[in-house]
């Protein structure tokens, strides 16, 4: 495994390199939030807690435990642990459309701005027909682009597990094909990197 950039400028300086990985990864831990307490709202508060625990975890690991980290499976696991946390005892049914409504960007052009209402659309259709077992890691792995060894990581499950909830997933709707999973997370990237 090839060291990440990113995790060597934490292990140096947590607080000068921190902003670049709020920045890299904030859809990430927000669209996690998102799924799992259904508010917009709501999900903000716990993302921003979830950068906070992030950010104390790394003041207190050692910089070899920081080097070796990696990002996007830890950070979605402290992204869905908040969220279990949240809605431990609460259950918010808010509509998936109005809170997904609330992630447009200002500066997306008319025609892009359809494509992420259709994408959406599709998206909240499909994972509205899945069972709640799959929901989650679902998303994680077709919108949130994580691959399945780092789903596995982030959903503390064997890997096993995880290519057997995707047969069954995909048993139970319509998932896209990985080609077109892999076009919309090349026009996600795009997109960010336009940021």
């Amino acid at each position: 495994m090839t060291p990440d950039p990113l995790c060597e400028r934490l292990a140096t300086d947590v607080d000068e390199a921190f902003p670049e990985l709020v920045v890299a990864n904030q859809d990430l831990v927000f669209g996690v939030a998102l799924r799992v307490v259904r508010d917009a709202h709501a999900a903000e508060d716990v993302a921003q807690e979830a950068f906070v625990r992030a950010y104390r975890a790394l003041r207190r690991y050692p910089n070899q435990q920081v080097r070796e980290l990696r990002l996007r499976p830890w950070l979605a696991r402290i992204a869905l642990n908040a969220a279990r946390n949240e809605i431990r005892g609460k259950r918010s049914e808010v509509d998936i459309e109005d809170a997904a409504a609330a992630l447009r960007d200002p500066d997306d052009s008319p025609l892009r701005l359809a494509e992420r209402n259709d994408e959406r659309r599709m998206w909240t259709r499909l994972l509205a027909g899945l069972p709640d077992r799959y929901r989650l890691a679902v998303a994680l792995r077709y919108i949130d682009d994580l691959s399945y060894p780092e789903l596995a990581e982030t959903l503390e499950r064997p890997l096993g597990s995880v290519n057997r909830t995707y047969i069954a997933a995909r048993r139970s709707c319509e998932l896209p094909t990985t080609q077109s999973n892999a076009r919309w997370a090349t026009r996600r990237r795009q997109h960010h990197e336009q940021r």
